[in-house]
């Protein structure tokens, strides 16, 4: 049997085990609760005993003698992704192996399900002049079912010797799988793009690497305060906390720039002390590839007054952390989630815009911006479900992607 096969039929009761109790044969029905009474808390492990039972069942009853140790790691590698994508369990054996490389094809991607979604897609890099866009949906790596990759080995993939190359089976519009043959390359680091238009300037902000916000500062160290800047982060798909806090002291935000969540510990405000001079008006580009820290600058910017426009951002707001496991494994798990200042869960819902605003490769980015401040804000449309939007079961995967036979 294949092993796909194998990972699908342990998935569904390794998950039930830690989500639900098991229902055990035999046990005689519990007594009503009298009125009034609260309800006794349920012990959401209660079905991890079972594990064991379940597993020794499989391996000694199954017709085809299963192949148990990687039924067990698609098991919890199922559980994980349950609770996150971007949780992954990694082998004794995977710990073992060497760097993969210092090249890549300039791609962040996302799990969902048995598919990747392109989240961000750096600007010349190979995937950005193979075609690739964000939004694409991934379902093969170098002939690698994405269904049967962790968050930890997809990353793996899209990184390697320089001079190599990944192959790329992903989704067009029409929902055909195609083949793209993408090379690894080193990626240089991208510089501060500024933009000096008719009473605005344009700051172009390729990520929130250390050493960010003083190469803003620099570039804003002559500039008019007087004027409108529009900060680009549409390709913004990096970058630390502390870095994305410096930047917007750099830009005169002070006092809370957000709030840090951790299991177990009370909530960690991160503060901005920044003497920065703010400009007169301030707006911000967001986008699909606007991903993590700039995600929360992004709410900080925005509560201070910025006006916002482009696309809901993904909601990536969050860290990880890798824990070691006692046979010589170990997990990575999403243990931190930032709040922005608006409120903003950012583990789940994103930034949205104050007003959607797509742009196109040929369009002048500040120009659109200053037109739509100039505009009176378009009125609210109403929402309404399309037959295909109700299909559409996994997150970020067109509906016709879903229609089309697995490969």
């Amino acid at each position: 049997m294949h092993a796909r096969t194998w990972l699908s039929v342990l998935s569904l009761p390794l998950v039930a085990a830690f989500t639900l109790p098991v229902l055990q044969q035999g046990t005689p029905p519990k007594a009503q609760p009298k009125v009034g009474a609260k309800a006794m808390p349920q012990d959401p492990l209660a079905g991890l005993s079972d594990i064991q039972d379940v597993l020794s069942l499989v391996q000694q009853n199954y017709v085809d003698p299963p192949d148990m140790e990687k039924v067990v790691a698609g098991g919890v590698q199922a559980v994980l992704e349950r609770s996150h994508p971007l949780n992954a369990y990694l082998s004794a054996e995977d710990l073992r192996l060497p760097d993969p490389g210092p090249a890549e094809v300039g791609l962040v991607v996302v799990k969902r399900a048995i598919y990747a979604t392109v989240v961000a897609v750096i600007p010349g890099g190979p995937a950005a002049k193979a075609g690739i866009q964000a939004g694409d949906v991934i379902r093969k790596l170098d002939g690698d079912s994405v269904g049967l990759l962790s968050a930890w080995a997809m990353e793996r993939k899209l990184h390697g010797p320089e001079g190599s190359s990944l192959d790329i089976y992903r989704y067009n519009a029409t929902g055909d799988l195609t083949k793209t043959t993408v090379p690894r390359q080193r990626q240089a680091r991208q510089v501060v793009s500024v933009k000096q238009g008719q009473g605005a300037l344009l700051v172009s902000l390729p990520d929130l690497t250390r050493g960010r916000a003083e190469e803003m500062n620099k570039a804003l160290a002559n500039a008019d305060r007087s004027q409108t800047l529009v900060l680009d982060l549409r390709q913004c798909d990096q970058g630390s906390m502390e870095e994305a806090a410096a930047l917007a002291g750099v830009l005169g935000a002070k006092g809370s720039f957000a709030t840090l969540q951790e299991a177990g510990k009370s909530d960690r405000e991160l503060a901005v002390s920044g003497t920065g001079i703010p400009f007169t008006r301030l707006a911000l580009l967001l986008g699909r590839s606007t991903l993590g820290a700039p995600e929360v600058l992004a709410t900080c910017l925005k509560k201070g007054g910025a006006k916002t426009f482009g696309e809901r951002t993904p909601g990536l707001g969050v860290e990880r952390g890798r824990f070691p496991l006692k046979q010589g494994g170990a997990v990575e798990l999403v243990f931190k989630r930032w709040i922005g200042l608006g409120g903003e869960k950012l583990d789940r819902q994103g930034v949205v815009p104050d007003q959607v605003l797509k742009l196109t490769d040929t369009d002048d980015p500040l120009a659109r911006v200053l037109t739509a401040l100039a505009a009176p804000p378009p009125a609210a449309k109403p929402t309404v479900a399309t037959k295909d939007d109700s299909e559409s079961k996994v997150p970020g995967v067109p509906p016709a992607v879903l229609k089309k036979p697995l490969h």
